[in-house]
């Protein structure tokens, strides 16, 4: 893959060299997003993940400033 330069035009300068686009054109191949309930075997699992994924709103205990001494 070659590098992409393009010269264009600056604030105090005449011109500089900026770099291109440095991705190479394409769709990912593989699984397609949102799959992970086939790639997940058993119900148990399933609701760790779950779990985890989403702690932040349901999880006892809070981090950051959401710490609270009461819960709601």
């Amino acid at each position: 893959m070659t590098q992409n330069i393009v010269k264009k035009a600056a604030p105090g300068r005449e011109s500089v060299e900026v770099l291109g686009a440095t991705f190479e054109a394409g769709k990912p191949c593989g699984e397609e997003p949102g799959k992970w309930r086939q790639k997940l075997q058993s119900r148990k699992d399933k609701l760790k993940y779950l779990e985890t994924a989403e702690r932040y709103w349901y999880s006892k205990e809070w981090y950051g400033s959401e710490k609270r001494k009461k819960p709601a």
